[in-house]
């Protein structure tokens, strides 16, 4: 058993930080720029006159830096050749993702809207695997470049982790589907050009089948974004949308008739696993800073780092990061191997546990920082902030929990293979 990292990802990872180091780093120094990420960042990104919204110079800003790294061959990374990309692996990916988020606040990776010069660009591997030709030739150069994208319409405000219940509904009329209910929580709306609304279009709530996933342009008739919803840590680009009497085509439907909860499983099972490394990485930023300032920090005459106080809390944290990277590197190996369904238990084990993790590493990093810790000076409460989210947008905790006890007691159909 070999626990080394691929020489190739080794190499990859110093090309992308002397890339960062060249072209991402001088523009977040330009023109005030730092702004968005020093003590003033939220109010920067914030639009407060248009509902919460991000602002546009922020938003330009890090369409910048998705050009640059397009240009330089990083954003498309994980995706295949044809489409620009370097046929990067899950594996890939969540060294990726943990490397840049571990690096702190800054142009090369914003995880508070998804940015990062190696794009996760889950809908596009959507687009290519469930996508008609049709759908493919409109979408993948633009979703590819950062040029366009869809959101996802999928909680309801009557229904949010069980999704097999919502009421949101398509008829059919001739060759075309009437749609109607209401969606929340739908990210990117104010900039989408499209929202992937989630229906029940056949069979009773409750169902796995019977949902079918429609691309719905956000421009269409009866499509109308009913308020932005603030949140624990703003810009907000979080929608509440209300569809009524929406009339698409049959080429509207993604990924099958009556096959849309599929769509959703392969995107919460890819996004979980990066999404996962990504809090990992945030943590080991706040336990990485928390030890540097321990040393150099001296109350009553004597470093912060002499008193066992200190020394234990980070101990833990750091001992606990060690033993997530190892799993969580491990099911993503194996899902490149076995494919996106096959490690749903891990997936939850990892994202639950790598949420958690990141908000107790930023809540001890502003304890150990003191009243320091606790300004905007120092990144924890964003991250705190910001990751605190996860416990509940990546599917409630409890909910991966949950899913990982009907794994082990057999109330799942599927599961990892035993003593793997």
């Amino acid at each position: 058993m070999d626990f080394e990292l691929p020489a190739k990802l080794v190499d990859y990872l110093a090309e992308l930080d002397e890339f960062i180091e060249r072209e991402i780093k001088p523009l977040e120094q330009t023109d005030d720029n730092i702004r968005f990420f020093d003590h003033r960042r939220e109010d920067a990104r914030t639009d407060w006159e248009k509902g919460g919204i991000p602002t546009r110079e922020w938003e330009e800003l890090l369409g910048k830096a998705r050009r640059l790294a397009d240009e330089a061959g990083h954003f498309r990374y994980p995706f295949p050749t044809e489409y620009g990309g370097r046929n990067g692996t899950n594996l890939d990916m969540a060294v990726i993702r943990e490397h840049l988020a571990r690096k702190g606040l800054g142009l090369h990776c914003d995880l508070q809207n998804e940015h990062a010069v190696v794009g996760n660009n889950v809908a596009l591997m959507l687009m290519l695997e469930y996508g008609t030709e049709e759908q493919k030739a409109e979408w993948v150069d633009d979703i590819a470049a950062g040029n366009k994208f869809f959101s996802f319409g999928i909680t309801e405000p009557a229904h949010g982790s069980d999704a097999t219940h919502m009421e949101t509904s398509a008829v059919r009329d001739g060759d075309h589907w009437i749609i109607n209910g209401e969606k929340t929580w739908n990210t990117g709306v104010h900039a989408a050009s499209a929202d992937l609304i989630f229906a029940r279009t056949s069979g009773n709530p409750g169902d796995a089948r019977g949902i079918t996933a429609f691309l719905v342009p956000m421009d269409a008739p009866g499509v109308k974004i009913e308020e932005y919803l603030w949140t624990f840590n703003m810009p907000t680009d979080h929608a509440r949308v209300s569809v009524t009497n929406v009339r698409v085509p049959d080429g509207a439907i993604f990924g099958g008739e009556g096959r849309g909860l599929g769509v959703v499983q392969h995107f919460f099972n890819e996004n979980r696993i990066r999404q996962a490394a990504s809090s990992l990485g945030a943590a080991e930023y706040c336990i990485d800073e928390s030890i540097e300032y321990a040393k150099t920090r001296k109350p009553f005459g004597k470093p912060l780092a002499a008193n066992q106080a200190i020394q234990f809390q980070l101990v833990e944290l750091k001992t606990q990061c060690e033993m997530l990277r190892t799993l969580i590197q491990k099911t993503a190996w194996y899902m490149d191997r076995d494919g996106a369904f096959s490690q749903s238990e891990r997936v939850s084990m990892c994202n639950y546990w790598s949420n958690r993790l990141c908000c107790e590493a930023a809540d001890r990093a502003m304890q150990i920082h003191g009243g320091l810790g606790y300004s905007r000076y120092k990144a924890f409460e964003h991250i705190y902030r910001h990751h605190r989210r996860y416990r509940i947008t990546e599917g409630a905790e409890e909910i991966q929990m949950r899913r990982v006890a009907g794994y082990m007691f057999d109330f799942m159909p599927q599961r990892a293979p035993k003593g793997v």
